[in-house]
């Protein structure tokens, strides 16, 4: 494997990670997404989005490389009220130290090479070296490569549920949550 790393997202990234995400999502939710939604996703319109952020905040937005090929991005911040709630709408005790990670999507054709792993530590390092002090992600439920990647990590289910409106279908999705000290494999 030629060298991987994790950096900054930049501008000039956006067109690469709005790719990765609809070459992802086209790929990896092909099962739990309507056709309709995924082949109504704006490749500009997406790019767009991700300039904006990578302009104006208010995520941190890192990428994975792989010798000269963006290969991966994730981003995360501080967890809006909205998305911190407990499952009975009230805000946890530690609603002012959580951090919400967005997104996380390495493109299938690098996947299963550390990508997701490195993106997601060097998350964690960033948020709680800014005050967080636990994360949380949204899962669709029928994803089972991700949550497995999540639950390997230390990160569970909290017993909040979310349904999405995909386009006509239903996305019902989990919210697991877990410490920012990420749990690793020793080797």
């Amino acid at each position: 494997m030629a060298d991987a790393a994790v950096r900054a997202a930049v501008p000039s990234d956006a067109p690469e990670i709005a790719r990765i995400q609809t070459t992802t999502w086209r790929t990896a939710y092909a099962e739990v997404l309507p056709r309709t939604a995924l082949d109504r996703l704006d490749d500009a319109e997406i790019e767009r989005a991700w300039r904006s952020t990578l302009t104006e905040g208010p995520a941190t937005v890192l990428v994975a490389t792989e010798g000269e090929w963006l290969v991966g991005f994730c981003a995360g911040g501080p967890a809006p009220d909205a998305e911190a709630a407990a499952a009975n709408g009230r805000a946890p005790a530690d609603a002012a130290t959580l951090a919400l990670v967005s997104s996380l999507l390495v493109e299938p054709r690098w996947g299963r090479r550390g990508h997701g792993g490195r993106l997601l530590a060097a998350l964690a390092r960033q948020l709680a070296d800014s005050g967080s002090t636990r994360g949380i992600v949204w899962v669709p439920e029928s994803d089972t490569a991700s949550m497995s990647f999540f639950r390997g990590v230390g990160w569970n289910p909290d017993g909040t549920v979310r349904t999405l409106d995909a386009g006509g279908t239903l996305v019902r999705e989990l919210r697991l949550t877990g410490s920012l000290e990420l749990r690793t494999e020793s080797k």
